[in-house]
């Protein structure tokens, strides 16, 4: 695991160094350079595979003629260096030097071959072209932007913004996404001209000309007849499918170890690592102690009964707000999700004896995890009650419960299911995941940002989706647009950036493309039967963990934000939100922020998101504008 950085056009290696300098989290054991006339590409190296100095990057081919640098994991790179060596010298043992001697065989076909997480830069000095290609379920990050004709290209945007062509403008447009959604969706970036390269996608800059091409999307085409298929048959099928993605997994050069939050999703990659183990699999999880948000006791009870080798940290309030004001180092790009404090201290927690680990990432997105998939379920049994015993009696109950600052509480998770029950139902998902709707943004926003976002549609990026999707079954185009929004945008945001500032690399087994594949074709009632989620992935494991970790209800990797709020980071929410700054800036109306804030104070409302969202964001202004 390393970070990439690099540009194509204008440039030179102090340049270079400073972008790439940006980025040693992501990879303190060495770093690599290659500077041509117009090209520079820059590498810091995370040590996985091949711990000699052979596996250092740039690499280039024999004859010099074909540069890369690569951040990720190729699982199935021995099986491809096989059929090349015969016509190539290799002189390390990384999955780096196949790609490059695979895309001198087959070119940009090369992608489809590839097993695994990536972010690849190749310099074709031949066709004096750059290529630059993400990997099929973004897991891992890309961004690049073409400024005074240079195409400036890293891991993360800090790197970019090194290079003294590019430009910190903020993208309003993207900023009206970030309230909504609480992250920036791809292929946007909250600067201005500046991207995220598309999942399964690769892109091509030559003769100043930058195209994008698509080589693998997510499909939901079944290789079988689904009323022949029997659960059982699926259950076998899923079995060796996620045995061997874990499997695969475990290829390392250095100590590896399992995220175990005692959810099903992380406990069922530890009974598959520990089963493909000769050794105790090294387990790790950390403990709150807030009750409502305490998972520890579960994950003990994972870890004893696969017998694990179980490191565990239970930790204070101060542990978290110690952290949040760095937030905008780890996410230079807003991310509004809280649960990157944990994942963070989890992360540094884990490094102190692995540099590897795998997680459950995927398994909630696959297999129809989510409370919102059961508030799908109700909803369309509360649109059969008359309309008039909806508005008049039980929102009105709904809307009066006292506001509780418990972790998913009731009151909670019914004002947030009225919210978006209303909504067009293509966007409901989105209402009941994020922070701002629109009426609230038409109140947050300043006159004079109103009228630059006049004709924005925060949503345009679902319907653009939507649009692929037209065949697709209403269930399945919930399912894609949570892979490859909430899932791809937040989630593995999160993780990346949490894990990587602490030099760790985190592997998820769920989003193999076979088990994708697989678990995309199976039928909808295979996932979520009646109002039970995660079915066929529940019925694989019962037999294998504690029924006291199968069928217990999702909990999450939350944080008391409401409640923070009120107490220990009022004093920061104040500054942060403060009239004269919000004055200042002239973006937000200040006379809606203090309501917001006071509301919350008074716990009239629980406005933790919307507040969170609005610090998190002056954060990362204070920071990088």
């Amino acid at each position: 695991m390393c970070g990439i950085t690099g540009y194509f056009g204008n440039g030179n290696q102090e340049i270079l160094k400073k972008m790439t300098q940006t980025l040693h989290h992501r990879g303190p054991d060495d770093e690599g350079f290659y500077i041509d006339e117009n090209v520079g590409f820059g590498h810091k190296r995370l040590s996985i595979i091949d711990l000699s100095n052979a596996g250092r990057q740039p690499v280039s081919n024999e004859d010099n003629s074909i540069f890369i640098i690569f951040n990720g994991e190729i699982y199935n790179f021995l099986a491809l260096k096989k059929e090349l060596k015969q016509s190539h010298t290799f002189k390390s043992h990384t999955d780096t030097e196949v790609i490059l001697h695979l895309y001198e065989e087959i070119g940009v076909e090369i992608f489809n071959k590839l097993s695994g997480m990536f972010a690849i830069a190749i310099y074709d000095k031949r066709k004096n072209e750059l290529i630059l290609a993400r990997d099929r379920m973004g897991k891992k990050p890309l961004y690049w932007g073409i400024f005074d004709n240079t195409l400036i290209f890293g891991s993360e945007l800090k790197a970019l913004t090194q290079h003294p062509s590019f430009k910190k403008e903020l993208d309003l447009q993207s900023l009206n996404k970030y309230l909504s959604y609480e992250y920036v969706p791809t292929p946007h970036s909250i600067f201005k001209n500046t991207y995220k390269l598309w999942p399964g996608h690769y892109l091509r800059y030559l003769n100043g000309q930058a195209t994008k091409h698509k080589f693998w999307d997510i499909s939901f085409q079944s290789s079988f007849k689904n009323h022949q298929l029997r659960i059982e048959d699926a259950v076998h099928k899923l079995d060796e499918k996620i045995n061997n993605a874990v499997k695969s997994r475990l290829v390392s050069d250095v100590p590896l170890g399992i995220f175990l939050s005692g959810g099903v999703d992380s406990s069922t990659i530890a009974y598959y690592a520990q089963k493909n183990s000769a050794q105790k699999i090294k387990t790790f999880s950390i403990g709150f102690k807030e009750d409502t948000f305490d998972e520890s006791r579960y994950a003990r009870l994972v870890a004893s009964h696969l017998k694990t080798d179980h490191y565990e940290k239970i930790l204070t309030a101060n542990d978290s707000l110690n952290l949040i004001p760095r937030i905008s180092e780890l996410a230079d790009e807003p991310l509004a999700d809280a649960s990157i404090i944990p994942t963070f201290l989890l992360s540094k927690f884990t490094k102190e004896h692995v540099t590897v680990t795998l997680g459950g990432d995927g398994g909630d997105e696959l297999f129809c995890g989510y409370d919102t998939f059961i508030a799908e379920q109700w909803a369309e049994l509360y649109k059969k009650i008359p309309l008039i015993i909806r508005k008049k009696i039980l929102e009105k109950i709904i809307l009066n419960l006292p506001t509780s600052f418990k972790n998913i509480s009731f009151d909670f998770k019914a004002k947030k299911f009225i919210n978006g029950f209303y909504e067009d139902r293509k966007y409901r998902h989105q209402h009941w995941l994020g922070a701002f709707d629109s009426l609230q943004k038409q109140n947050l926003f300043s006159s004079d940002t109103k009228k630059e976002l006049a004709d924005s549609n925060e949503y345009d990026d679902i319907d653009v989706y939507l649009d692929s999707l037209k065949n697709t079954s209403d269930i399945n185009k919930i399912i894609y647009l949570y892979l490859r929004m909430y899932m791809m945008d937040d989630i593995l945001v999160k993780v990346d950036r949490a894990s990587m500032f602490n030099s760790l690399e985190v592997r998820a087994p769920f989003l193999d493309c076979n088990v994708v594949d697989f678990a995309n074709s199976l039928p909808a009632d295979f996932k979520i039967k009646g109002f039970e989620t995660k079915y066929i992935l529940k019925k694989l494991m019962k037999n294998k963990l504690p029924k006291e970790i199968v069928w217990r209800k999702k909990k999450g990797f939350g944080t008391p934000m409401a409640h923070w709020l009120t107490n220990q980071l009022k004093p920061l929410a104040l500054d942060l939100l403060n009239e004269q700054k919000i004055k200042n800036e002239g973006i937000f109306d200040h006379i809606y922020i203090n309501k917001l804030l006071n509301d919350h104070f008074a716990k009239k409302t629980d406005n933790r998101k919307l507040i969170w969202s609005l610090m998190v964001f002056e954060m990362w202004q204070d920071k990088w504008l």
